[in-house]
């Protein structure tokens, strides 16, 4: 496992368009994962520790944020054929039983992966009402501890900002996880 660190926030760079297939048997779009003051895009997979600890405050925030018009999607990037445990298969399981509150889409060109420029699991990606990014940091300061106490609610603050004003906080923590796992002919 490699640890990564999220580059800093490119403020008002433009959401890539995408179609992926969702655990539940439909394809979704861009525009329709899109709430109507904004969209958080999670770049997720079911292996790596720094997920699996955060996965409950992911289904948390993602219920809370779609209170106030944010709406969210995750997509697996990583290539199942050498971590099984990300297969469509398993993810179709993992959202059921964390009850998943939004669309889990599995990425196997790694096209999107790419064009958002994700490179750690989780990666989270803030986008105001126009699909402008104004986030680019961390859930929390749990980091891989899933049990570290109260701690500043980092992403649902920062989206918070977003849906009342637009615009993100100048201030960005970076998120830390484990590298996306490249298919070797293109990572």
């Amino acid at each position: 496992m490699v640890s990564t660190h999220t580059p800093v926030c490119d403020f008002g760079a433009p959401a890539p368009p995408f179609s992926l297939p969702g655990v539940d048997g439909r394809p979704w779009t861009l525009e329709e994962c899109r709430g109507p003051r904004g969209l958080l895009v999670m770049f997720i997979c079911n292996h790596c520790p720094y997920v699996k600890a955060v996965n409950h405050k992911l289904v948390r925030d993602a219920t809370d944020l779609a209170e106030i018009g944010i709406h969210s999607v995750a997509i697996m990037p990583n290539d199942p054929a050498d971590y099984p445990e990300d297969s469509f298969d398993n993810m179709q399981r993992v959202a059921r039983e964390l009850d998943y509150p939004f669309p889990y889409l599995m990425d196997e060109s790694q096209e999107v992966a790419r064009a958002y420029g994700a490179v750690c699991t989780p990666d989270f990606f803030g986008y105001n009402a126009d699909l402008e990014l104004q986030y680019r940091g961390r859930l929390d300061a749990s980091g891989r501890q899933p049990d570290v106490g109260e701690v500043r609610r980092d992403l649902y603050l920062a989206m918070r900002q977003v849906a009342e004003t637009g615009r993100g906080p100048e201030d960005q923590v970076p998120s830390i996880g484990c590298s996306i796992k490249w298919r070797e002919s293109g990572g």
